[in-house]
């Protein structure tokens, strides 16, 4: 290890809980205003620039390399809404996108008008450039995008910090003049009344738990909003929205493991909100409004207990709008097969669920006395995500979707109601002669220490797998039902050119198996996440897919809780571990009730402070608790000083500990973004840089290039 690494002071601090006494040497990095532990940061950084400066002519090639793939002068695919097409455009050397419309040619018009980037589009009215609301900041990022009903007026929020605590403002599409309204601290998101009248947003506690709804009135100042809902229970979070059909607004109010719905008409936004069906410890549901044989009925996704038995994997039902708790069941529970979400149109329905580890659609026509039979779109693939895209309007003739895979740039099909037809509208652009043939994607199995089968995907270019030992970069997540699908990266490219094997461990915790595959993956069974990716490792060694010589870790946020986990339990198995804003200090965190989102995460971890027995499991995979005099893989550790969901302090202890405690001199790098939040640096150009900077440390941490 160089003379020149930061040793960060000791400054022991008691911690008890439950008659255990940890002493923590480094919770003093806590405090962000305070200079020294701004100026030990700083040296981090600066240490972690000399360590990896050899790099510089690889990052900026790689970099390069992203630059030349990506066609940055391009615009999306013209979703309709009202009388116009919406579309966002993107430009060479400008960091952020412009959102954009023009109109329609009429109201029978459904086909997207085919506008080409490089070329003036007829009537074009820019809604909102983001690089001129960026100019002058080193972060930013919008929080609301939301037009009235009408198209006249257009709702946005901006971040310029990267504490997702956003400034609300108001723009009149019909002069292009802002509104002398302007509302600060609010959270993300906006939703309009039906008459464009009034628009409801969130502000957040200290914590940052959305737990207020707001009505302001155009035209008012901010002292005069109305307070609409409040939550006063910290397990809970706050979301306010409308139905498609625009007739019903919607508060949700909901922990990780119980939700509940209220509604109100939108044409009264004065009007008081009512409990749609009242909440019950453990049940989830969402509704959408539907208009079915002529009548208002809600449709009702749920995991209640049904004919005895809990619909782990949810059912869904549908009741008068009248009498929401009057249900009838229209889909029955399965084991197999996990209900995600259901979308309402005026003349159909599309069904998004999950079954063997993929995502799939389904249209469902209604008729004019109920549902009519539901179809499956096919796809010939053998990995691959699918998803509803824009689809704004009630009524409508096609139903717009995306189509990804790990070799398939993403697509964009419009499904034609009347006929059946998919009709591709776009398919990302990859310049340089991308050729998905030359790559392949391919479903692989490990067997977990409990006989679990886990599945994994394996992504390279044609030749590497089954060619002999190789690179590999193995990614995982594992928490929250969060799953890890199949989707195109240009950057990545740059990693499978070079001999690299993506793999994806889809760890229990994640959701791409069923309810029951997170249930078995969080709280007191949460070391299942960390062993089944160990075991993935294993396997892949076993298999001749590679060796601990060639084999990166990596993984973000509560991934990153992942990665210091198995580099306690495993370290031999890894030649690096790359965490991202990584969760590895659990146990301070989910101890302490006035951290951000803390009291939200008990039902997913559990709650140490009020059971010894989550507390002692917590204890014993937490990876700061748990840093040992053994060797360790080469670690890098990204975060941003400005996170609100995984505070800075959580990496920034973690590396100061290993590197008092661990032995061998594998390389440890600590890097903190002084300008951003939890989603990283912003900008497109600053992410490829990021990207590349990555992937350099990467491609020669695993031996797939020299790094000279």
């Amino acid at each position: 290890m160089s003379a020149d690494a930061p040793i960060a002071k000791k400054v022991p601090f008691a911690r008890t809980h439950h008659g255990d006494t940890f002493v923590d040497e480094y919770e003093w990095l806590r405090d962000k205003d305070d200079a020294e532990v701004v100026a030990y940061l700083e040296a981090e950084n600066a240490y972690t620039d000399e360590q990896t400066k050899h790099l510089q002519p690889l990052r900026e090639q790689i970099f390069a390399e992203i630059k030349a793939r990506t066609q940055e002068t391009d615009l999306s695919v013209p979703t309709r809404m009202g009388e116009f097409w919406y579309y966002s455009r993107s430009f060479e050397g400008k960091q952020y996108g412009v959102h954009c419309r023009c109109p329609i040619s009429g109201p029978e018009d459904w086909t997207p008008p085919e506008l080409t980037a490089s070329l003036a589009v007829p009537n074009e009215q820019i809604l909102l450039d983001s690089n001129v609301l960026a100019d002058g900041h080193e972060f930013f990022a919008l929080g609301a995008f939301s037009l009235s009903h009408d198209g006249t007026m257009l709702a946005y929020s901006v971040d310029v910090v990267g504490d997702e605590r956003y400034t609300l403002r108001f723009k009149d599409l019909r002069t292009g003049e802002l509104l002398p309204d302007e509302v600060a601290g609010t959270s993300a998101g906006v939703t309009w009344s039906l008459d464009g009248s009034h628009v409801f947003y969130l502000t957040v506690d200290d914590s940052w738990r959305p737990d207020t709804v707001w009505r302001h009135k155009l035209g008012t100042a901010k002292d005069d909003d109305v307070k609409v809902f409040y939550e006063p229970d910290e397990r809970y979070w706050v979301g306010v929205g409308s139905t498609r059909s625009e007739k019903y607004l919607m508060i949700w109010i909901g922990s990780k493991i119980t939700t509940e719905g209220r509604m109100l008409e939108s044409s009264d936004p004065e009007g008081e909100f009512r409990v749609i069906l009242p909440r019950r410890e453990g049940v989830e549901y969402s509704v959408e409004h539907a208009v079915v044989g002529g009548e208002d009925r809600f449709l009702i996704l749920h995991n209640d207990v049904v004919d005895g038995v809990k619909a782990e994997n949810f059912v869904l039902a549908d009741a008068p709008v009248s009498d929401p708790s009057n249900t009838t069941t229209l889909i029955e529970h399965r084991d197999d097969v996990r209900i995600e979400e259901v979308d309402a149109f005026a003349t159909h329905l599309v069904l998004s669920y999950r079954r063997e580890a993929l995502t799939r659609l389904a249209i469902w026509p209604l008729t004019e006395t109920g549902y009519g039979e539901r179809a499956e779109l096919d796809f010939d693939l053998e990995l691959y995500s699918v998803g509803m895209s824009a689809n704004p309007e009630w009524e409508q003739r096609t139903v717009r979707i995306g189509l990804t895979s790990f070799i398939t740039p993403t697509q964009v099909f419009d499904y034609v109601l009347d006929t059946g037809e998919l009709l591709l509208r776009k398919q990302q652009p990859v310049l340089g002669g991308y050729d998905a043939k030359d790559y392949e994607q391919q479903r692989d199995w490990a067997t977990a220490s409990d006989g679990t089968k886990i599945p994994v995907s394996l992504v390279a270019r044609k030749g590497v797998l089954g060619g002999g030992p190789a690179p590999v970069i193995l990614s995982g997540y594992g928490s929250y039902e969060a799953s890890q699908d199949p989707g195109f990266s240009v950057a990545r490219l740059s990693l499978l050119d070079r001999g690299m094997i993506l793999a994806v461990a889809h760890v229990r915790g994640g959701g791409e198996m069923g309810r029951l595959w997170y249930e078995h993956g969080k709280t007191l069974t949460k070391k299942n996440t960390f062993t089944d990716f160990v075991d993935v490792a294993r396997h892949l060694v076993d298999a001749g897919i590679t060796t601990p010589e060639h084999m990166v870790a990596s993984g973000g946020s509560a991934g990153g809780l992942l990665m210091g986990a198995v580099a306690n339990i495993a370290p031999e198995m890894f030649a690096g571990i790359i965490a991202n804003v990584p969760f590895v200090d659990p146990l301070t965190s989910i101890l302490d009730p006035s951290l951000p989102l803390t009291v939200i995460e008990w039902d997913e971890w559990g709650n140490p402070l009020a059971d010894k027995e989550v507390y002692e499991y917590m204890k014993s995979y937490s990876p700061y608790e748990n840093v040992a005099a053994m060797d360790y893989p080469a670690i890098l550790a990204i975060t941003s000083i400005n996170d609100t969901r995984v505070l800075y302090v959580e990496p920034a202890k973690w590396v100061a500990k290993l590197r008092a405690t661990k032995t061998g001199d594998s390389p440890l790098l600590l890097k903190t973004e002084m300008t951003a939040g939890h989603g990283g640096v912003s900008g497109r150009y600053a992410r490829w840089k990021e990207a590349a900077f990555e992937f350099a440390w990467v491609l020669t941490t695993s031996g797939a290039v020299t790094g000279d």
